[in-house]
C-alpha cells in the first residue's frame, strides 16, 4: 500500500500514526541505528527525514543506516532541493502554503521537479504550514516568512482550504523544531473539521500526553524529532500514546 493510501486510510477509519523525525545533520550512525530499532520496537509508523539546513552529504548514509536496522518507510522531509534520495520510499513534495515566499510555493518545486520524474520515490503534494511557535525556529529563518499566528484559527483554516481547493495531498502543520509551545488544539480542531485531507502536526510535542492530546483535536499524524534526539527511550512511551487513541 502507498504511503497515501495508507494516510487516506488511517483518516477514513480515526486511526492515529506516529513519525520520528530524523536530521541527518544531527544523527550519526549509531544514534540513526538506535532509533531505528527503537521505533521498530514501538511499531512507530513512518521515519520522516531531513533538515533544515543539511550541512553535510550524510542525507543517503542515514537513510541506508535507518533501512538496514528497520523496516519502516521512510519518508522525505525535505528543507531544499539537496534533500532527494530514492534510498527512501517516498517524498513529501512541499509548498509552503503559509508563506508569500515565491521561492519556497513554487521555485524550489521547479527545480527539484526534474528529477523526482525520474526517481523511484512516491511523490506526495503536501500544503505546509508554519505556526507561531513562540520564537524563531530554523525553519522560520530558512524559509524566510512569517508563520501564521498561534491564536489565528480563521487564517489557518482559509490557508488550509486554500491549500486542498488547489489539489494538494497532505497537510502539515509545523511549529518547527524545538518550538516552545505546540500548535494550538483548538487550531488543530478547527483546520481538522474543515478539511478532508489527512493532517500531520509537528513541533514541540514533548510527552505521550500532549501527543495523546493533539489526536484527540485532530492530528492524523504526529511528529516528533527534537526530543527523541535527547531521548530515544520515549518513543515507545509516544508510540503506545498514539496508537491507544480510540474515536469517544
Amino acid at each position: 500500500m502507498s504511503i497515501y493510501s495508507q494516510l487516506k486510510a488511517a483518516r477514513k477509519t480515526s486511526k492515529k500514526l506516529f513519525a520520528v523525525l530524523v536530521d541527518p545533520d544531527k544523527t550519526d550512525e549509531r544514534a540513526a541505528e538506535t532509533i531505528a530499532k527503537a521505533s521498530a520496537e514501538a511499531g512507530v509508523d513512518f521515519l520522516f527525514v531531513g533538515s533544515s539546513l543539511l550541512m553535510n552529504s550524510s542525507l543517503d548514509s542515514c537513510l541506508q543506516v535507518l533501512k538496514k536496522h528497520c523496516s519502516i518507510p521512510l519518508v522525505l522531509f525535505p528543507g531544499n532541493t539537496m534533500q532527494i534520495s530514492d534510498h527512501a520510499d517516498a517524498i513529501l513534495f512541499l509548498s509552503l502554503i503559509s508563506g508569500r515566499n515565491a521561492d519556497m510555493l513554487i521555485g524550489k518545486q521547479v527545480l527539484a521537479a526534474p528529477l523526482l520524474k525520474t526517481s523511484s520515490l512516491e511523490v506526495v503534494s503536501t500544503g505546509y504550514m508554519l505556526i507561531d511557535p513562540g520564537h524563531l525556529t530554523s525553519v522560520t529563518y530558512m524559509s524566510n516568512t512569517l508563520p501564521i499566528p498561534h491564536d489565528k484559527n480563521d487564517i489557518a483554516v482559509s490557508t488550509a482550504w486554500a491549500g486542498e481547493l488547489l489539489g494538494l495531498k497532505l497537510l502539515y502543520m509545523d511549529a518547527g523544531s524545538g518550538a516552545r509551545h505546540t500548535i494550538s488544539r483548538s487550531m488543530i480542531e478547527a483546520v481538522s473539521k474543515n478539511v478532508d485531507m489527512p493532517l500531520i502536526v509537528g513541533g514541540g510535542i514533548k510527552t505521550p500526553e500532549k501527543a495523546l492530546e493533539l489526536c484527540t483535536a485532530g492530528a492524523d499524524v504526529i511528529v516528533v524529532g527534537n526530543y527523541i534526539e535527547k531521548d530515544p527511550g520515549i518513543i515507545s512511551e509516544i508510540a503506545d500514546a498514539i496508537h491507544s487513541f480510540q474515536v469517544s
